[in-house]
């Protein structure tokens, strides 16, 4: 891969980090490092400045860094930290293996970070994230760990310096990009215009010259391009003026001088260093005049520093070995009068036309060549535009197409007003592609990827998703729609304008995250009928009891049996099936029909799910709801701690007390019956919910309601008991809406877990109503305790809640 390897196995002990001198960017910002681990959790990679040390560790690193940690969390998150601050916490993506090596890939590209699994760098893409004021300094790959062993090897330093590399980042394809037939000749290679094909392929070139230089006594002829020179130096060439005579200077000279101009750099014997002087103080380069007057003085200082039989090389500060060519930043040009000359149409040979809009600019067939391989066979293939002076483009934005030509001029995408970057960013990328400007591909790119937001990722969607070559920008803008699923469908009816088949992968995609799975159905619905306002399933079914599906969904009928099986009916509250069971839509549709009856089934008492069950339609998908880990007894990551940190605003005081949440008892309220004491977090030596009677039995029971605004799914619990004896063995804990109708989520039957004063016990809560979201939750006391004197005694002195919180 023209990687650096390191194929030893090494093992990183806890809290301790690995660093190589040869694990290092050859350009700062820019790299990839792809590598195998096994671990059990948190493998650990730093990217910084400089090679830290063997006991360096990210949580106490003053020093600018990126931080990747897969696996984090035990093995359920990914994290990124940038100087110590997470800016990305999300569960799922990238998880260790702890039972053979599994390969990874990271690569930084100014500030975006991508990371993938498999062995080959730059696909199987997983996750993305743009910094937008990126570290552009970071050079060294640390390989580090948390609390356990991680193994790692084959890790390879690969560069990003190279088009296969860059273009990869950003989903760029150039196999897309113009005629793939071998007989177009040499343009065929014209993608970034940088080593393959750049300025320099027009040096001494008559393709698209305007003047020409005669030298020396044979009268050499020598094309060059007006443009170029005048935006070289300080002489300027008249329209009129199409030769130059210089009798008295050489081909050799002349050449030196045109390929700094058309390169960055050139070699001449040191014989001839006053003559390239000399000549470019007759064109006012000044740059040239530098270099050759500093070479001359380090001559005549020291004539041992250089062998007269050796050509002596004078190179453009701009410009770098391995990227020689890049247009026009790296070479000795003045972009600002480079710019001028598209402002003003001087020696200009070429105007560009919109259909309907008129002309867009005076521009310079060379300059266009440059960029774009289409501009490129049209104007030196025989087209009939090579011995055109207009070309005329038909359905373009003239605002974007004028963008473009800006771009080319200067090298850098310029947008003066935000409001530009929504408008014609995208249709900018279409011109981009279409044109095979690589470059600026790749610049559109990572501009929609700073500034998508939940309100343009539907009509960057719409557009980009037919365009093979931004596959990876339309996987980012899948997964943005999937994640923010409930805003996309309900901000606006944009979503409508998608294509079945990004819909539906939409649907499908493992990140859709929702309150409901009503809310998919609503979703669906819309964009069958093609609405042009939003409304539920009840709204549609008003409609069918005067129309027809055929008249409501018109072409779209048939994809209605493509979509409605991605909605988890199961799911659904068990009032929702009923009224979706009774209605018109369920008639008149037979898909619905069939999957809501199946859903009823499924909700029925005794259904019992085979633990082997793998139907998609029966697993909790990602939801809006915050997700609130279980990771031990009495840890910071339940619902009830996190309502006393105002939801995560400040440090944490009692919820009751701060009236973020209520708490009540069975019992009337009391020393020993303290709504504070239940979550106080503080070891109750006595603490009790006292029985009373309900329908006929004894009741105890402790409740809890998280508000009015939220609602939880609950997965997972944690009660401790008090300093008594008298231990429970029969219990429920059960979720309400409304904090009348309870439903069990987990129910307890001589459960002799707890059987110690002030003992933790947690257990996790499985089953459909695991699924549900729930505002109430009560644990309540179904059968005596083990103390003999007050056996309804309820005698926890802790509750906590986990699970997916709103």
């Amino acid at each position: 891969m023209g990687g650096k390897k390191q194929k030893k196995f090494l093992t990183v002990a806890p809290f301790e980090c690995a660093w190589r001198e040869e694990l290092k960017f050859r350009e700062a910002g820019r790299g990839c490092v792809a590598f195998e681990a096994f671990a059990l959790n948190d493998v650990t990679i730093i990217f910084r400045e400089q090679v830290g040390s063997q006991y360096y560790h990210y949580k106490i690193d003053n020093n600018p860094n990126y931080t990747i940690i897969l696996g984090s969390n035990r093995n359920r998150r990914l994290k990124i930290e940038v100087d110590g601050k997470t800016v990305v916490d999300v569960a799922g993506v990238g998880l260790c293996s702890s039972s053979a090596f599994q390969s990874y890939w990271i690569s930084i590209y100014d500030g975006l970070i991508s990371i993938g699994e498999g062995r080959h760098p730059f696909q199987n893409l997983i996750f993305q994230w743009l910094d937008s004021n990126p570290n552009r300094s970071v050079q060294y790959v640390g390989l580090s760990s948390w609390d356990r062993h991680v193994g790692y090897r084959n890790v390879n330093v690969l560069p990003l310096d190279r088009p296969n590399c860059v273009r990869n980042l950003v989903g760029y394809d150039e196999s897309e990009v113009g005629d793939e037939d071998d007989d177009e000749g040499d343009v065929d290679g014209l993608i970034d215009g940088y080593e393959e094909w750049g300025l320099a392929n027009f040096l001494e070139s008559g393709d698209l010259s305007d003047i020409i230089f005669v030298v020396g006594i044979e009268e050499k002829a020598v094309p060059a391009h007006k443009l170029i020179l005048e935006a070289s130096c300080s002489f300027s060439f008249s329209s009129d003026e199409n030769v130059i005579r210089l009798p008295s200077v050489t081909h050799s000279v002349l050449h030196a001088v045109l390929q700094y101009i058309y390169t960055g750099r050139t070699q001449i014997v040191e014989s001839q260093l006053i003559h390239v002087r000399n000549l470019s103080l007759k064109f006012q380069i000044p740059s040239l005049v530098k270099q050759s007057e500093e070479a001359i003085e380090r001559f005549k200082m020291n004539k041992k520093l250089f062998d007269s039989g050796k050509n002596v090389e004078l190179q453009h500060f701009g410009s770098h070995a391995f990227r020689c060519n890049i247009f026009p930043c790296e070479l000795p040009i003045d972009v600002m009068k480079l710019k001028s000359f598209l402002s003003t149409g001087k020696h200009s040979d070429v105007g560009i036309y919109v259909d309907g809009h008129g002309l867009v600019a005076q521009s310079h067939k060379l300059i266009l060549s440059l960029w774009s391989s289409p501009f490129a066979k049209m104007f030196t293939n025989g087209m009939i535009e090579s011995c055109s002076s207009d070309v005329c483009l038909g359905d373009v934005s003239s605002e974007a197409l004028s963008s473009m030509l800006q771009f080319m001029y200067s090298g850098k995408l310029e947008m003066k007003h935000e409001i530009e970057m929504d408008s014609l960013l995208v249709q900018l990328l279409l011109l981009a592609d279409q044109f095979g400007v690589a470059s600026l591909h790749r610049e559109c790119c990572k501009a929609i990827l700073e500034c998508m937001s939940e309100d343009s990722v539907c009509a960057i969607l719409q557009v980009i998703s037919s365009i093979p070559s931004c596959k990876m920008l339309e996987d980012t803008c899948e997964r943005i729609f999937s994640m923010h699923f409930d805003y996309c469908t309900t901000a606006s009816t944009d979503f409508v304008s998608l294509d079945e088949a990004t819909f539906k992968k939409v649907l499908e995609h493992p990140h859709l995250t929702v309150t409901s799975e009503e809310r998919i159905l609503d979703a669906i619905l819309v964009w069958c009928m093609q609405a042009n306002e939003l409304c539920g399933w009840e709204y549609v079914d008003e409609l069918l009891k005067s129309s027809t599906s055929q008249l409501l969904f018109r072409e779209r009928l048939s994809s209605i049996n493509v979509l409605l099986p991605l909605v988890r009916f199961p799911l659904m509250p068990s009032t929702l099936l009923e009224k979706l069971e009774k209605s018109v839509i369920s008639d008149r549709i037979p898909v619905l029909e069939q999957l809501v009856m199946e859903a009823v089934q499924h909700s029925k008492p005794g259904f019992r799910r085979l633990e082997n069950d793998d139907n998609v339609r029966l697993q909790h998908r990602r939801s809006s709801f915050k997700e609130l880990q279980y990771i031990c007894d009495g840890d910071n990551n339940g619902v009830i701690y996190f309502s006393g940190t105002s939801y995560g605003v400040h440090q944490w005081m009692n919820p009751v007390v701060s009236k973020k949440i209520t708490v009540t008892a069975s019992s009337p309220i009391s020393r020993y019956t303290d709504p504070k004491a239940l979550v106080s977090r503080t070891y109750q030596a006595t603490s009790f919910a006292g029985p009373k009677i309900e329908d006929g039995h004894y009741r105890a029971w402790w409740m809890v309601d998280i508000g009015q605004d939220h609602q939880l799914m609950c997965n997972y619990y944690t009660l401790r008991h008090d300093g008594s004896s008298a231990y429970q063995r029969a219990w429920s804990l059960q979720g309400s809406l409304d904090g009348e109708t309870w439903a069990n989520l987990r129910v307890h039957e001589n459960d002799r877990t707890i059987c110690k004063p002030g003992q933790f016990a947690s257990w996790p809560v499985n089953g459909p109503m695991a699924l549900r979201p729930f505002r109430f939750f009560r644990v309540l006391l179904t059968g005596p305790t083990t103390c003999d004197s007050n056996p309804w005694n309820f005698c926890i002195c802790f509750l906590e809640l986990y699970g997916f919180f709103h």
